[in-house]
C-alpha cells in the first residue's frame, strides 16, 4: 500500500488569526525556517518523520535543529494536515495546550459548518 499524499491547512482562529503562520514567520533563524520548510514538504508527501501524539488527536513533530523547534498538527482524515502551532522546548507545555484548544475549536467549527449546510 502506498503513502497518501497529503494535503497541508493551516488552522485559523475564530478572528482570522494564523497561529502555525505567525510563529513561522516571526522566526529569524533562516536555516530553521529552511529546515521546517522541507520538512512540511515531505509532510505533503505523506512522510511525517518523528512525530507522536501529545493527546486529543494532536501530534507534536520535532525538528533536530536549533532549541528544539516543534509544530503541532491535527489531521483532518487520512489527507489533510492542519498546522495548528509551533514552538520550541521552552515553551512546549504551553504549545500543547493551546494546539489541544485550537484542535478542538477546528473540530466544532467544522461540525457547525456540516450541521449548517445539512438544514
Amino acid at each position: 500500500m502506498g503513502v497518501k499524499e497529503q494535503r497541508i491547512r493551516v488552522y485559523r482562529t475564530r478572528v482570522g488569526k494564523r497561529p502555525f503562520s505567525l510563529w513561522l514567520e516571526k522566526l529569524r533563524d533562516r536555516r530553521a525556517q529552511q529546515r521546517i520548510d522541507a520538512r512540511l514538504a515531505r509532510i505533503a508527501l505523506g512522510n511525517f518523520g518523528d512525530c507522536k501524539s501529545v493527546g486529543d488527536g494532536v501530534l507534536e513533530l520535532r525538528i533536530d535543529y536549533g532549541p528544539g523547534y516543534r509544530f503541532y498538527l491535527g489531521r483532518d482524515g487520512d489527507e489533510v494536515v492542519i498546522l495548528l502551532i509551533g514552538g520550541d522546548k521552552q515553551s512546549q507545555t504551553k504549545d500543547i495546550s493551546l494546539a489541544k484548544d485550537y484542535w478542538a475549536d477546528y473540530k466544532v467549527r467544522k461540525q457547525e459548518e456540516t450541521n449548517g449546510a445539512n438544514q
